[in-house]
């Protein structure tokens, strides 16, 4: 057995936290863009992007339009049943499992921990510098493959300058959902030996039973307060918002925006904590 053992304090003559924090940022972020992880990360989000191409390609070969109950749908519904359906309620959570649960966990898997941990820094840097290097990653896909598909469906019965509003709050509420979903996987990844499990299945079966159900289960998943950002994407007088509000309530903005703010802040804090205090016991 070896272990990689905690200390309460950095070592005489170490870098403050945030100065190491970036140092590992620096170094993590290069590693994260060419991981194998990355390549899953341009399927998931290219999914939807091929299907705005396929629609526009549709759209000129001069196609009837589509309809649900005589309501046309539109480039600006489409879109927004893209962001809801896609990017909050599967890309967002998704990435953030495969990518949050592995910043500490990729380390005591590989036995690399150690080595990190001998550096002259703070060991709760470790973490934080990986969790920047992973939201810098996954914003720089995620972002422009929503403005990939804000560019190809809303032109259809939609104006790009009318939209341009709605999108850049939809590219903000989306940056802020991988960083509440980053930090709270990734406190998972530093407490629990197998993360990834328990993270597909918070995001594949208790967010989406507790969503589903009425009551005050659903304050406990981070989704309910994603989607209280969201309304604005779908037009109040379509069918498919008619859809969307009897899927969920939706809490206040000031509710989400506080609550997400909590639970990024208490996750990352927690993690960091963690990992500075625990000792990792790695398997010959």
């Amino acid at each position: 057995m070896a272990a990689a053992r905690p200390s309460s304090a950095p070592p005489p003559g170490a870098p403050d936290f945030w100065y190491a924090s970036l140092r590992v940022f620096d170094l993590s972020l290069g590693d994260m863009i060419w991981s194998r992880r990355t390549i899953f990360m341009l399927l998931v989000v290219g999914l939807p992007v091929l299907m705005a191409v396929v629609v526009r390609l549709i759209h000129a070969l001069g196609a009837a339009p589509m309809s649900i109950e005589r309501t046309e749908i539109t480039g600006p519904m489409m879109f927004g049943f893209m962001i809801w359906m896609f990017f909050v309620r599967f890309c967002v959570p998704i990435l953030a499992v495969f990518y949050g649960t592995s910043l500490i966990a990729d380390e005591v898997d590989d036995k690399t921990i150690t080595y990190l941990f001998t550096r002259p820094i703070p060991r709760g840097a470790v973490l934080v510098g990986k969790y920047l290097a992973y939201l810098v990653c996954t914003v720089s896909v995620v972002l422009p493959a929503v403005v990939l598909v804000w560019l190809f469906v809303l032109p259809i019965g939609g104006s790009l300058g009318a939209g341009f509003v709605d999108l850049v709050t939809d590219l903000g509420v989306l940056a802020l959902g991988l960083a509440v979903y980053g930090a709270f996987f990734a406190l998972i990844g530093a407490v629990l030996k197998r993360p990834l499990l328990f993270g597909l299945a918070f995001v594949l079966g208790w967010e989406q039973v507790v969503l589903a159900i009425p009551g005050y289960l659903k304050r406990f998943s981070v989704a309910y307060y994603v989607q209280g950002l969201v309304p604005h994407t779908m037009p109040n007088d379509s069918a498919v918002s008619l859809i969307q509000g009897m899927m969920r309530e939706i809490p206040s903005l000031p509710e989400s925006l506080l609550w997400m703010g909590l639970i990024e802040a208490v996750c990352l804090w927690l993690a960091a904590r963690t990992v500075a205090r625990r000792e990792y016991v790695l398997e010959q």
